[in-house]
C-alpha cells in the first residue's frame, strides 16, 4: 500500500510566523525539526494501519527542508523547486491515498496561522467552483486526475474545515487553534505528533472505502490578485480570460491540465509580486 505525502510547514504544532519557516531565519532550524517529526508521526501511523511506502513531495519555501536519513518507513524524497505539478509532483494512479501534512488556512477563510494560497504576496483567493478553496482543495484536483483519494490533513481547524468540501471523509489532525493570522493555541509537540500518528492509522485503514476528490468537472478556478498588473500577467497564459480588474478565471475538463495553468500563472506573477 503504497501513501504519497505533500508536505508544508505553516500548520505545523508551534508556528506562528515567518521567520520560523524562513530558511535564512534563525528559528528555522528548530522549527523545521518540529516539522520533521510531524512527517514522520503521519508515515509511522500509517504503517501501523497497513501501508508500505511512502513518497514525500517537500512543498514548503524552497522545498528543501526535510532530513531525508531522518525519514520514517525509509521513505522516498522528492525536494527541490521548479517542479511541473509543484505540491504534487510525482503523484501517480500507483498510490492508494494521499496525506496533507502541516497543511493552512487560505487567506480569504476564517483565521488561520499564516494563511495563504501559494503566494501570499499576489494572490487573495482562490475559488474552486464557486467555493473558497486552500492548497489542499486546489491541491485535490491532481488527485481526482489520477484517481487517488485525499484521506488526511494535518493543521488547525480552518484547515480541516477548507478541505472537506472537496475531499469527502478525510481525515483531519487539528494540532493547533488558530487566534488570528499570527497566532495559535498548539498543542504541545508530543501530543501533536500522537493525534497525527492516529489520524493517519484511522486514515489508511478506512481507504478501502474512502471516495474520490468531489469536484465537479469541468472545473473553474477563479483567481484573485492582490493588484491588477498580476491579473494582466496571468492573462499571458492561454485560456486565463479576465473577469474584472483583479481577477482571472480558467476552465478545464483536464483537473491536472487546469492544475498545471494555475501554477503557471503563480510561477509567472511571483516574480512581479516579489
Amino acid at each position: 500500500m503504497k501513501i504519497f505525502v505533500s508536505s508544508d510547514m505553516e500548520g505545523t504544532a508551534g508556528v506562528v510566523d515567518w521567520s520560523q519557516c524562513r530558511p535564512a531565519e534563525p528559528e528555522y532550524a528548530y522549527y523545521r525539526g518540529l516539522l520533521q517529526e510531524e512527517v514522520n508521526a503521519a508515515i509511522e501511523g500509517a504503517m501501523a494501519g497497513g501501508a508500505t511506502a511512502f513518497l514525500v513531495n517537500d512543498s514548503h519555501s524552497t522545498m528543501a527542508n526535510l532530513r531525508p536519513d531522518s525519514l520514517a518507513g525509509r521513505a522516498r524524497y522528492l525536494s527541490g523547486r521548479h517542479k511541473p505539478l509543484y505540491m504534487m509532483q510525482g503523484l501517480d494512479p500507483s498510490f492508494d491515498g494521499v496525506f496533507f501534512v502541516s497543511y493552512h488556512g487560505s487567506m480569504a477563510g476564517a483565521p488561520a496561522t499564516l494563511s495563504h494560497s501559494y503566494n501570499p504576496r499576489a494572490i487573495s483567493e482562490v475559488l474552486l467552483n464557486g467555493v473558497t478553496a486552500g492548497e489542499s482543495g486546489i491541491n485535490a484536483l491532481v488527485a481526482l486526475g489520477h484517481g487517488v483519494p485525499v484521506v488526511l490533513v494535518t493543521g488547525d481547524a480552518t484547515t480541516a474545515a477548507e478541505a472537506e468540501p472537496f475531499c469527502p471523509g478525510i481525515r483531519s489532525a487539528v494540532i493547533k487553534s488558530s487566534v488570528s493570522r499570527f497566532a495559535a493555541d498548539s498543542l504541545h509537540p508530543t501530543e501533536a505528533r500522537e493525534l497525527i500518528h492516529r489520524t493517519a492509522r484511522e486514515a489508511v485503514r478506512t481507504l478501502p472505502q474512502a471516495a474520490l476528490p468531489r469536484i465537479a468537472l469541468p472545473a473553474t478556478l477563479s483567481v484573485r490578485f492582490r493588484n491588477p498588473d498580476l491579473a494582466d500577467m496571468a492573462t499571458w497564459i492561454n485560456g486565463l480570460e479576465r473577469t474584472d480588474a483583479v481577477t482571472v478565471r480558467l476552465t478545464d475538463e483536464d483537473p491536472i491540465r487546469l492544475y498545471r495553468r494555475f501554477v503557471t500563472a503563480v510561477l509567472l506573477t511571483r516574480g512581479i509580486a516579489e
